[in-house]
């Protein structure tokens, strides 16, 4: 039972220690726990975490020749060693991610090369069919008696009227085959 309770709580903080990245001193003392990085004007010897482990050490005598120098030349030492911090720390984005943009492309052209053999089953698949009306309509007008099965099965030869709705139909067909 004890067990658990530690296990428990430890599951609902580690949500809390995954979210706050960043850990310094602020100008009145307090701590400050964030996902973003310090604001320049907080020196680096203040920045107690930082995403990755501990801040990075600062040399001695940078630190001495800060706490030395006049106000504005510590201020302007301090935002210079903020910059290359947050500048090493900063990933360089090209804009452009080259692996994605070839699965990208890949996957363009995989989809293309479906689309044209699509078209290509269709366009076999039509032509057969023309062809088969063009040969039933062939044999429709050349006056040789036709049977069919009726809906028992049985055979019997087409009518005129029947030879001529099928006749129209095929007609309409290889019609279609011609645009």
């Amino acid at each position: 039972m004890k067990l658990l309770s530690v296990i428990s709580l430890a599951a609902a903080l580690l949500p809390a220690l995954a979210c706050a990245q960043w850990q310094w001193i602020d100008k009145d003392g307090h701590k400050v726990y964030s996902d973003r990085s310090p604001p320049a004007d907080i020196p680096a010897r203040k920045i107690l975490r930082q995403p990755g482990g501990k801040a990075p050490p600062v040399p001695a005598e940078a630190e001495a020749a800060a706490d030395v120098a006049a106000p504005a030349a510590d201020a302007a030492a301090k935002a210079t060693a903020q910059a290359a911090r947050t500048a090493a720390n900063v990933p360089k984005i090209s804009g452009k991610d080259k692996a994605l943009e070839e699965k990208k492309k890949q996957s363009e052209d995989a989809a293309e090369a479906k689309k044209k053999a699509d078209d290509d089953k269709i366009a076999q698949t039509k032509a057969e069919n023309c062809e088969r009306a063009k040969r039933a309509l062939q044999t429709m007008t050349s006056g040789v008696r036709i049977r069919a099965a009726n809906a028992n099965g049985e055979r019997e030869f087409l009518s005129d009227e029947q030879r001529a709705a099928e006749t129209k139909r095929l007609q309409g067909i290889t019609e279609d085959c011609k645009s």
